[in-house]
């Protein structure tokens, strides 16, 4: 399924969306498979789908950790393409977005990587990396393969800034609530929620909030401010590294926090009626 009808779907039912961030191959290949599985299962909406690198910028311990992790294991960005074939063989249909760090496609070819995740069956990327300033080839070559580049939105966006990323953004917007990088954090703060209703004053397209969600409370508030929905990630790395010998213990309580991070994304939604 592409990312607009997954949208309107959930804007049908009246429910928000939830992303699930995970980095493939931590601590390996076949628990990233069913961490993916659980997931999807209890909650999560679309997938975004981590290669692992080795300098990961925009995130915060617990993924720089997982990135680590996985690459000590062997983990590769064809192993992760891999991996999205394999999702799809087992009946995923949701959509996926591929996280990466520009390096990787740029070494691959960004024309080859792109065609090689859409056919895997990716519909988006997102690249931390690469400023909108210097995103021409991504969108070219984007347009060419048909893969959405998602944009990321920052607190510290001018509003000349958001302007142009709104212009040419495709599939939805990121917007990243916190000044910092990716982690659990204990609030969110207001900068969150009005950085969402900036941005909403701009654009109708698909808002997907994330860095710093980990609670029911917080998905709902963000989708309460006008986003589509919302984006957790290290909170689920945080739950599986209790136990990396055997991280299949930790499902029930992933399945738990998942639940209710999608509680929070349909709460969100139905209070702003």
């Amino acid at each position: 399924m592409n990312l607009e009808n997954k949208f309107r779907e959930l804007q049908n039912k009246g429910e928000g969306a939830h992303m699930p961030h995970v980095y493939y191959g931590d601590p390996h290949e076949e628990f990233s498979l069913k961490l993916l599985e659980t997931l999807v299962e209890n909650g999560a909406d679309i997938i975004e789908f981590g290669i692992p690198f080795s300098d990961p910028t925009a995130d915060g311990p617990t993924f720089q950790a997982v990135c680590e992790r996985a690459l000590e294991n062997g983990m590769t960005p064809s192993r992760c393409i891999e991996g999205i074939k394999k999702l799809r063989t087992k009946g995923i249909d949701n959509p996926i977005v591929v996280t990466t760090y520009y390096n990787i496609p740029y070494v691959m070819g960004v024309r080859k990587f792109l065609d090689k995740i859409k056919q895997a069956g990716a519909q988006a990327i997102i690249v931390p990396n690469v400023p909108v300033e210097e995103a021409d080839v991504l969108l070219a070559e984007g347009k060419k393969s048909g893969i959405h580049p998602i944009f990321q939105i920052a607190p510290t966006t001018t509003e000349e800034r958001l302007k142009k990323i709104t212009d040419i953004a495709s599939g939805f917007l990121y917007v990243i609530g916190v000044e910092g990088v990716t982690g659990v954090r204990e609030s969110l703060g207001d900068s969150t929620l009005k950085l969402v209703q900036r941005v909403r004053k701009h654009t109708d397209m698909p808002l997907m909030a994330g860095f710093g969600i980990s609670t029911k409370k917080q998905a709902a508030a963000v989708v309460l401010a006008g986003a589509n929905g919302a984006i957790a990630g290290s909170a689920y790395a945080r739950i599986y590294e209790k136990n990396l010998k055997n991280p299949e213990t930790t499902l029930p309580e992933i399945t738990k926090l998942v639940e209710q991070i999608k509680q929070g994304c349909i709460e969100g939604y139905k209070q702003r009626k």
